[in-house]
């Protein structure tokens, strides 16, 4: 499928189709859900990396389930914002997956995404376990949330 920058992947989702937001782990995909009118996004879950085949299909299954139409990846830029092999991992990863899953990707800055998310979760007094069960879907929908709201319509609330 399609790579896009993500206003313009808004602007081509059919009217009340969601968008999922991915946070790449080396173990774990973070998943967060956009809603239908594309404002909010909220954690979901997390998927185990493994086979790519694999993985697709489960993302595709989702995908179906709650009618998203596209991917947001989180992209790991380095503090300076440069390109790094991380942030190098992450797109080639996305494309991939994006492309076996069927669905049109679209990435975004995702640094500092776990850190924020980890000072919340502290900072709401949760345990170490229950942040480490929790962290990777909260940071996808942190990273949804920041893409969401950079590329709103003027005018929308």
């Amino acid at each position: 499928m399609a790579v896009f920058n993500l206003t313009d992947l808004r602007a081509a989702l059919p009217r009340g189709t969601r968008l999922i937001g991915l946070d790449p782990g080396a173990k774990l995909i973070g998943l967060a859900l956009s809603d239908v009118s594309l404002m909010l996004a909220s954690p979901y879950g997390t998927l185990k990396r493994g086979r790519m085949s694999a993985t697709a299909a489960e993302l595709a299954a989702i995908a179906r389930k709650e009618g998203a139409g596209g991917l947001v990846v989180g992209l790991p830029l380095s503090m300076d914002g440069s390109f790094g092999p991380a942030a190098q991992a992450a797109k080639d990863f996305g494309r991939d997956l994006a492309a076996a899953a069927g669905l049109d990707v679209a990435f975004w800055d995702e640094r500092l995404s776990s850190a924020a998310v980890n000072r919340a979760m502290i900072a709401a007094d949760l345990s170490r376990a229950k942040r480490a069960e929790r962290v990777d879907a909260a940071a996808a929908a942190w990273m949804l949330q920041s893409a969401l709201d950079a590329t709103a319509p003027r005018g929308a609330p």
